[in-house]
């Protein structure tokens, strides 16, 4: 599988490209960003181990190390393409490293250990976890799953923080009236030339140093620009859910920390 696209390849071009597209769906994201890594510098210091989980292109594996350049991080997904531009993107910065893992499978946990060189057992070996805008596309029980093998990654007195999708779907007229509001802001940056999901992999595929990379991904969850969704839009956990599950498979304490009309910011410290 290729891992690494030509040297042509301008990566931090196809970062920004990334951020731009992110910020078609979510006009908040850097807010987001903010919050989490001050909150992480006030839970657990300057200088970090972070896992950086389903990093994607490594955004916030990116803005961690502009923060704290004392801090390490490992980034982990399953999609070739962003991994290759993360991988582009940091190519020689011993601080970050990037690994292929699947966490639909039961073992990642492990073959995270084995491709760290390390066991990775109850004591946690990260002082935080995070991620964003990642872990909507799965299910209900899958995720408690995965928070439950999440909770024995992190060390005592460490964090998990999850911003993502998290609708409360007791307020339906609010929520209908904000979804056409957001609607017409989008069809609206999209006349101004905005690439949305679907176009942004299309410029990608047309790019010749990644390309192949790009047919890769396709092939595993098949091309958004002709996939209408290849995420999960029917099970979308609120707040609340997010904070009682952490609770519930070992973390001391978890609550919002931060949140738009549509989305939040959940923390558990272990």
């Amino acid at each position: 599988m290729t891992t690494h696209a030509p040297h042509q390849a301008d990566w931090r071009a196809w970062q920004d490209s990334w951020d731009r597209q992110q910020e078609w769906y979510l006009p908040d994201r850097e807010e987001r960003f903010r919050v989490m890594l001050e909150t992480t510098e006030a839970l657990v210091g300057t200088r970090p181990r972070v896992l950086d989980l389903a990093c994607g292109t490594g955004s916030i594996s990116d803005r961690l190390l502009k923060r704290m350049p004392n801090a390490r991080t490992v980034g982990v997904d399953r999609d070739p393409a962003l991994l290759t531009l993360a991988r582009g993107t940091f190519e020689g910065d011993e601080r970050a490293r990037f690994v292929t893992l699947d966490l639909s499978e039961e073992d990642w946990p492990a073959r995270l250990g084995e491709e760290l060189g390390e066991e990775l057992d109850e004591r946690g070996p990260f002082d935080a976890v995070l991620t964003a805008t990642a872990l909507h596309w799965m299910r209900t029980e899958p995720l408690r799953a995965l928070y439950a093998q999440i909770a024995g990654l992190v060390r005592e007195g460490g964090v998990f923080m999850n911003a993502d999708h998290m609708p409360d779907e007791s307020t339906p007229r609010i929520n209908a009236a904000l979804h056409t509001h957001e609607e017409k802001r989008r069809q609206r940056r999209l006349g101004e030339g905005a690439l949305d999901w679907g176009g942004w992999w299309r410029a990608l595929s047309e790019d010749p140093a990644l390309a192949r990379v790009a047919e890769e991904r396709f092939a595993l969850f098949g091309n958004p620009a002709e996939v209408r969704h290849d995420h999960n839009n029917e099970e979308f956990q609120s707040a609340a859910w997010h904070a009682a599950t952490l609770r519930e498979v070992g973390f001391a304490e978890a609550r919002t920390v931060w949140a738009s009309p549509t989305d939040a910011l959940v923390l558990g410290l272990r």
